[in-house]
């Protein structure tokens, strides 16, 4: 008996210790080596190794050689072949997962990183993009300086953290309320604990000082050059902020009432309270010169080929507000609506009576989780998501936790097959979903799934909102010559129009539907290239530098999690769900961050980033 306890008790012991290995596979820097991650991840396997057989016992040892000969730039193209055979017998005679998992991730490596197998060999080094950067500020897609705000916020200088945070992105009401928060995937923080709570920090600070009331830099000197920017959404505003404050003339044309695009009209009021987001607005109009002109509409009432002809440069950022419906009978039924529709009808104060009403929601984005949550709060009796499997659940965790809490019920592995509607009325009456069993993974780790043997389900309701994915309007720009593929607009990495000259376009008219925070990316770089296209390389002032580096006893502490409103209570209203985060609070959580601007690989002097 005793024998066995401590032999339970070992493992468990171990058990802490890969928990917190997990951790640090998490929070593998970006832009390190591919192949070192490979080996490395290849060596966990070589150790898992009972031994018995011998292409793992002595294989894996043999292919961990040549591997380490590689990344030493001692191997030759013979090198590589002698690799790709060993692990083709390693996958085909081991007896275990072990040795053919091990093998299979090496040939998977060869496959997928020819290039950087050849750079090692043929020049002795990684791969022109393989260099460790600080992460948060790396995975960040506008590359927002983090560290530098979290120090300022730290040190209560809460003004400087807005405009610190403004160098790159002047939404910093909206992203510390709605943004993914993709800075916090690869925190290094992880490896002792969690990552740090960054957009917690961000609403901290913009709560202590608003951004309207947070004076921005100084504009650089007139140019004299004026720029159309076509949507008032987060990508056409902020390439509208960044050239107005290189000094460039801007007039900004939107077909909506007021500006902010989807983050207006996209999101709903209890996730971004309206007058938060006009606090954006207000310092990005102020920053420059900017005009607008709201409730115009390029085709109608101003011709693509005026705004061409009357300014120097033009940039699109339509963004994609048309919700998509499925290509079957009865689409257009009554009572079936795009979930991008359904929230901009009740942004716009034509909410739907849902009131005892059976709403089923097809997709699991987060614009479905969105309207879902708007469900419950317009009085649906019930609120049915489905899915085909649980990895197209793509809405934030805690979006979904969200959703659940307030009473939405989730099913999955059911694809869709049509839509019944009553045969007097034409309402939408139910709907039909096939049950779906799991199968294989895909190449991208995905699940697939295959139809069950059951027969189909019937799910009777009275409203049906259609999660999948919405589109931009093109139609006028695709008449007038620009290009479009697929309603999208057809522009490079430097948000340049193919074949266009002086024409610029960006976010989710290009990519596709995308985050604020991607859009919000792609406005600053079209703005800097529109900067270098009119023959100028301006720099915007950041007017602020990030706090001293204090040293960071890396000591285990608890995240800091932004509280919410009772769920109860939430869902009867539209008010803002999260609560203020207290002063101790983001104290405490600033201080877990560990200065990557200062500290380890990836630091770069002054942590401007630029």
């Amino acid at each position: 008996m005793r024998k066995l306890a401590k032999k339970g008790n070992m493992n468990e012991r171990m058990d802490v210790v890969l928990r917190r290995f997990r951790s640090r596979m998490i929070s593998y820097p970006p832009g390190m080596c591919p192949l070192v991650l490979y080996r490395s991840l290849f060596q966990i396997s070589m150790h898992q190794s009972c031994g018995k057989c011998v292409p793992c016992r002595d294989g894996l040892v043999e292919v961990d050689r040549m591997l380490d000969k590689v990344l030493n730039g001692d191997a030759t193209m013979e090198t590589l072949e002698e690799i790709r055979d060993m692990c083709g017998m390693i996958a085909q005679a081991s007896d275990c997962a072990v040795g053919v998992t091990a093998a299979n991730l090496i040939l998977d490596s060869m496959k997928e990183f020819a290039d950087e197998y050849e750079s090692h060999i043929r020049h002795k080094r990684c791969g022109e993009n393989a260099s460790q950067t600080i992460p948060c500020i790396t995975m960040c897609p506008a590359h927002v300086n983090v560290p530098g705000y979290i120090s300022l916020i730290a040190a209560g200088d809460y003004a400087g953290a807005v405009n610190m945070i403004r160098d790159k992105n002047p939404f910093p009401t909206a992203c510390a309320m709605v943004c993914e928060h993709p800075c916090e995937i690869k925190c290094r923080r992880t490896i002792i604990d969690a990552p740090v709570n960054i957009r917690g920090l961000k609403k901290f600070a913009v709560d202590q000082a608003s951004a309207d009331t947070v004076q921005t830099p100084a504009k650089n000197a007139g140019t004299g050059k004026r720029i159309a920017v076509v949507g008032g959404g987060p990508s056409g505003l902020t390439a509208a902020y960044f050239l107005a404050m290189m000094g460039h003339q801007v007039v900004i044309y939107d077909e909506h009432e007021k500006l902010g695009g989807m983050l207006r009209y996209g999101i709903p009021e209890y996730r971004l309270p309206k007058k938060r987001l006009d606090q954006d607005i207000d310092a990005i109009l102020k920053a420059g010169e900017i005009e607008v002109h709201c409730r115009t509409r390029i085709g109608e009432d101003v011709s693509f080929a005026e705004l061409q002809s009357q300014y120097d440069a033009v940039y699109l950022g339509l963004g994609a507000q048309l919700g998509n419906r499925m290509p079957v009978e009865n689409a257009d039924a009554e009572g079936v609506i795009p979930a991008a529709d359904f929230l901009q009808e009740v942004a716009n104060g034509r909410p739907m009576d849902l009131t005892g009403k059976r709403v089923a929601l097809i997709g699991g984005g987060n614009v479905a989780m969105d309207a879902a949550r708007t469900a419950v709060r317009l009085n649906a009796e019930s609120v049915h998501v489905f899915t085909r499997k649980r990895d197209d659940i793509t809405a934030l965790d805690s979006e979904v936790e969200g959703a659940m809490q307030e009473g939405v019920r989730f099913r999955t592995l059911l694809s869709f097959l049509h839509i019944e509607t009553d045969k007097e009325t034409g309402h939408v009456s139910a709907v039909w979903l096939q049950p779906e069993i799991v199968a294989e993974y895909d190449e991208y780790g995905f699940v697939k799934t295959e139809h069950s043997s059951n027969y189909p389900y019937r799910f009777p309701c009275d409203v049906l909102i259609l999660g999948v994915g919405q589109r931009s309007d093109v139609a006028a720009f695709e008449s007038a010559g620009v290009p479009v593929e697929r309603s999208r607009i057809r522009a490079d990495e430097a948000c340049m129009v193919d074949g266009m000259d002086g024409v610029f376009s960006g976010g989710d008219c290009v990519t596709g539907p995308s985050t604020a925070i991607n859009a919000i990316a792609a406005g600053q770089v079209a703005a800097y290239n529109i900067d270098e296209y009119l023959g100028y390389h301006h720099k915007v002032a950041c007017d602020v530098s990030p706090a001293p580096a204090m040293p960071n006893r890396c000591v285990p502490t608890g995240r800091m999690e932004v509280e919410e409103v009772d769920p109860f209570e939430r869902r009867c209203s539209f008010n803002e769900v999260e609560l203020p985060i207290t002063y101790e609070e983001a104290m405490r959580e600033a201080g877990r961050c560990l200065r990557c601007d200062h500290y380890g690989c990836g630091s770069m002097e002054g942590g401007t980033g630029r």
